[in-house]
């Protein structure tokens, strides 16, 4: 245990997964932290709202249950998970296709056979990568050669047609960019991940899943709308005037307010992307399951109520539909248009119930980029989020746990 004379050897700023979890391993050290969060409630960018009855969370998110992270920190069975189905749903010039894990939907593989979108070329190549990235070390993939994604589904020898069709839309989903530029490396990474795990989404909303590790802090650790305004030689500063001591501090905020309280730390570029929330009776599509367009004229689409009934009210369904960029005038009238044309329907009717506009949703991970980052911003400094690893829950909390490290290793 780490001995201190003091009443605080830690603060850490802010109260998102990548803060939680650093102040969860330094408490485990002996350590006594103080998390400060500027807003009125944990989880940063991982929070839900309740509107009208409706569970509405900031931005379409998807929880991954082979995470090592979160099967190292959380009690998976008490967020009372609720899986999607096994793979996606293509919409084309000719009707939505069926692209489903075969080796989780048996049943999958006659209807794969049929599918003209996919050759038998391209299942060979697919299976054969994903064959790879499921089976090998995850070690062996991160000191892999460095290449975009486009460059690293070619080297597959996946087709142009298949991936423009199919994964282009796909993947622009999971890393908010239409390029296929995100690095080989970190494809590899998320792809294995999914093909291990199970991609769901807690009953109670994604914010359950901060919730639960700021339930396992000592008591009183955290203290809500806190913002801090500077960084102090003996601690912090708050907005509010009142000085905070601590013999070490770590920025946990997001990139516009780390890259404040840290003028000289280097944040990379973010993506933004915004996600339209419409309530319709009855479902349009009775399936947990996401759609993706090969028109791009959305990232994804899904009826959320049918992944969790307890996003919406009783007879109702929610559609949640993530579109790239902020909020733009017609965006929305030309995304139900498209929404019509997926799902089959008038969606003339459909009530909006909610808009989320996530400035600063995901970094950006272009070639060359690095799996892993210190914390160190200077003496008693130090800094973590996903900025410093890979844009995903995985990459936030191994950023936490590795800040924790080293201010232990610091301070002792």
């Amino acid at each position: 245990m780490v001995r201190t004379d003091g009443k605080t050897d830690v603060v850490v700023v802010g109260a998102g997964i990548a803060g939680l979890a650093c102040a969860a391993d330094l408490q485990a050290a002996g350590l006594r932290v103080q998390v400060l969060e500027a807003s009125d409630g944990v989880g940063g960018r991982m929070r839900s709202d309740h509107v009208d009855g409706f569970v509405i969370d900031r931005g379409f998110q998807v929880f991954n249950t082979a995470y090592p992270q979160v099967r190292r920190r959380l009690p998976l069975r008490d967020l009372r998970l609720r899986p999607f189905t096994p793979g996606v749903q293509v919409h084309t010039d000719t009707g939505r296709v069926a692209l489903y894990d075969p080796t989780r939907r048996p049943d999958a593989l006659g209807g794969l056979r049929r599918q003209s979108v996919m050759s038998p070329r391209d299942a060979a190549a697919l299976g054969a990568m994903s064959v790879r990235d499921m089976l090998l070390p995850a070690s062996v993939l991160k000191r892999g050669g460095e290449r975009t994604t486009l460059s690293a589904l070619r080297r597959a020898g996946v087709s142009e047609a298949f991936t423009e069709d199919v994964l282009r839309p796909f993947v622009s989903g999971i890393f908010l960019e239409d390029g296929l530029e995100t690095s080989s490396r970190v494809f590899h990474l998320v792809w294995r991940s999914m093909l291990r795990g199970t991609l769901c989404l807690p009953t109670d909303g994604i914010e359950a899943v901060p919730r639960t590790l700021a339930d396992g802090l000592s008591e009183a650790t955290v203290r809500l709308r806190t913002p801090v305004a500077q960084l102090t030689d003996s601690g912090v500063m708050t907005a509010a005037g009142t000085p905070v001591s601590a013999r070490a501090v770590v920025v946990a905020a997001g990139p516009q307010a780390a890259a404040a309280l840290l003028p000289h730390m280097d944040v990379p570029p973010y993506r933004s992307v915004t996600t339209y929330y419409h309530a319709t009776a009855p479902s349009p599509l009775n399936e947990p399951v996401l759609i993706v367009d090969a028109q791009r004229r959305f990232l994804n689409t899904c009826v959320i109520s049918e992944v969790v009934p307890a996003y919406a009210p009783a007879h109702r369904a929610l559609v949640a539909t993530s579109v790239l960029g902020t909020e733009a005038p017609g965006r929305e009238t030309s995304t139900r248009q498209a929404l019509s044309d997926v799902y089959g329907t008038d969606t003339s009717a459909w009530d909006l119930v909610a808009v989320r506009s996530i400035t600063h949703a995901l970094p950006a991970m272009a070639p060359p980029h690095s799996l892993s980052r210190s914390s160190r911003a200077g003496s008693g400094r130090y800094v973590c989020g996903d900025h410093r690893t890979t844009g995903s829950v995985q990459g936030a909390m191994a950023s936490g746990a590795r800040a924790a490290r080293e201010v232990v290793q610091d301070l002792a």
